[in-house]
């Protein structure tokens, strides 16, 4: 894998550039202070992996991201862990390192690079589909749509519920609220999506899906209740 560093601190440069010599598969293809230098590069070639910190001189590494087309994977660097939770809320970042972090540490983000590279395209191919697989922890696991009960969002992980099981692994929300099929799945709240066809009730702000009590979001509730036939 290809990757570029893009970190105005020479402590941290020092770190990743010697943590990257020890992975074999990694090559470092440029170190930037700033930004708007390795946005050129980017512009000219593409690589696998980002380590990007957060706070730049000249924009932030947050607001960077959204202006590279098709970003590749994001490996945030920074002091603040306060940082990390909004930062999630981007597809592209994989993990986060808080500075200063070890060489363990480092190497779990790293292997989640690998885990979401490994990952079949068919997982992105939902709509219309009566089963696909999820890969995880090496394994293809055969998920048909109409048994998925809900899927909940918990920072970069999503868990998938099934009738039958429980699959845990690094993707985002939105990625299933734009594929899963619209007339059948619903987001009742931020943090999940429903299969309409299992719900047994609502009461108040909150939804029963096959047993389990799911919070509804404000946001959402009007939608909800529009999608259900409820006047």
């Amino acid at each position: 894998m290809n990757c570029i560093i893009i970190e105005d601190e020479i402590p941290a440069q020092k770190i990743l550039k010697n943590y990257l010599e020890k992975l074999p598969n990694f090559e470092l293809k440029g170190v930037f202070k700033a930004a708007i230098e390795a946005n050129g590069f980017l512009n000219e070639q593409s690589v696998d992996v980002v380590f990007l910190d957060i706070n730049l001189p000249d924009i932030s590494g947050i607001d960077f991201i959204k202006t590279i087309k098709n970003p590749p994977a994001i490996i945030m660097t920074t002091a603040y862990p306060d940082y990390a939770v909004c930062s999630f809320e981007l597809d592209t970042i994989v993990d986060y390192l808080v500075k200063p972090f070890s060489f363990d540490r480092f190497l779990k983000a790293i292997n989640k690079v690998k885990e979401r590279a490994e990952k079949p395209e068919k997982k992105l191919k939902v709509e219309g589909e009566e089963f696909f697989f999820l890969n995880v922890d090496k394994t293809l696991h055969k998920i048909e749509t109409n048994s998925i009960l809900y899927i909940e969002s918990s920072r970069n992980y999503i868990t998938v519920i099934t009738d039958k099981k429980k699959l845990s692994y690094i993707d985002s929300l939105k990625n299933w609220s734009e594929k899963l099929p619209k007339n059948q799945f619903i987001q009742v709240h931020k943090s999940f999506i429903i299969n309409r066809v299992f719900v047994e009730k609502i009461s108040g702000n909150e939804i029963y899906v096959k047993g389990t009590r799911i919070p509804i979001g404000r946001t959402y509730k009007q939608e909800l209740l529009k999608q259900l036939n409820i006047k």
